[in-house]
């Protein structure tokens, strides 16, 4: 790239950049797999699955009408109908536990860890409000096993919640969206204040001390190609805007021959030439070619030619 574009902008995907900036907080997943071990470890029995949560009903909507619920006899009584009240309560929040048990992460924004810790916290919440009302024993017993698990995390969350804070920080700097228009330099300026913050910050745990270093150097390593996308108009931040270019190839290519699989096809035979944008009518066309030096194009095509040349019988037209 040095060599045959010397003088190009090298521009670094912004979400690779933090992807691996958030390296640190990959802690977060064994602080998920501790937590849930403790958890199932303080009232797995408790948790554990018993009966089908909701019971399916083969019936798809708006094709074949849905059963109504039978209505509860009046003559119910009011005991057994407040039992059964307490019953759903409990079941659903013995449902919400085991559901937040099974979280999974997309680093580097949303951390399982830290959302499954904050979660159960929530329940936490809930269960000392219905605790307030009545002392039911499995409720309690819940209660107190949750806060025992979430006490042995506690001191780590915190550590990854502010790592995790300080990715938000840099990202939301990044991003251009709600902003006034900005030069590089004016982005790379407030995005260097917030690193040397985070840098500069007293007090920390070793471990966040550690998180910041990482974080530092990463971001110093892929600073020189971060800033150039606010210069230059169209250019991507991220490497899946720059796959959306491939992926209207692919419709063009698509609508152009019919051929679902054409495009990986075309591009062995034809080259990069398909990846760039053609004139949209044969006078566009002519009116571009027209600023072509004539040497230049029988070179463009001989180069065409060769580089099609090893296909010339991979078809199956008989043509």
């Amino acid at each position: 790239m040095k060599v045959v574009f010397p003088d190009a902008k090298h521009g670094i995907c912004q979400f690779h950049y933090l992807d691996n900036a958030a390296e640190p907080v990959a802690a977060d997943e064994q602080m998920k797999i501790e937590l849930r071990q403790d958890v199932r470890s303080e009232v797995g029995e408790l948790i554990r699955k018993k009966q089908a949560e909701k019971p399916s009903i083969p019936v798809v909507t708006g094709m074949i009408p849905s059963p109504v619920p039978a209505a509860p006899t009046p003559t119910t009584p009011v005991e057994t109908k407040g039992s059964d009240e307490r019953e759903r309560i409990v079941q659903d929040i013995l449902s919400r536990v085991r559901y937040l048990l099974t979280l999974k992460g997309h680093p580097p924004f949303r951390l399982a860890g830290i959302e499954m810790f904050s979660r159960l916290q929530e329940v936490v919440t809930c269960l000392q409000e219905l605790l307030a009302h009545q002392t039911e024993p499995r409720l309690l017993k819940l209660y107190t096993g949750l806060q025992k698990a979430l006490a042995t995390t506690h001191p780590t969350y915190l550590e990854l919640s502010q790592a995790a804070t300080w990715l938000v920080d840099l990202a939301n700097i990044l991003a251009p969206d709600g902003k006034p228009t900005r030069t590089g330099e004016q982005v790379q300026a407030e995005w260097r204040a917030c690193l040397t913050a985070i840098e500069t910050q007293e007090h920390l745990s070793p471990r966040l001390q550690e998180f910041s270093v990482k974080i530092s150097k990463v971001s110093n390593s892929y600073a020189p190609g971060l800033f150039h996308s606010y210069d230059i108009q169209g250019f991507p931040r991220t490497n899946n805007d720059r796959e959306s270019e491939f992926r209207r190839l692919r419709q063009r290519l698509l609508s152009t021959t019919g051929q679902a699989w054409a495009t990986k096809r075309l591009l062995l035979r034809s080259g990069a030439w398909e990846l760039i944008p053609g004139p949209g009518s044969l006078v566009e066309t002519t009116a571009a070619i027209a600023h072509v030096e004539y040497d230049e194009f029988l070179q463009e095509r001989l180069r065409v030619q060769i580089n099609r040349s090893p296909f010339i019988l991979h078809t199956r037209s008989a043509k």
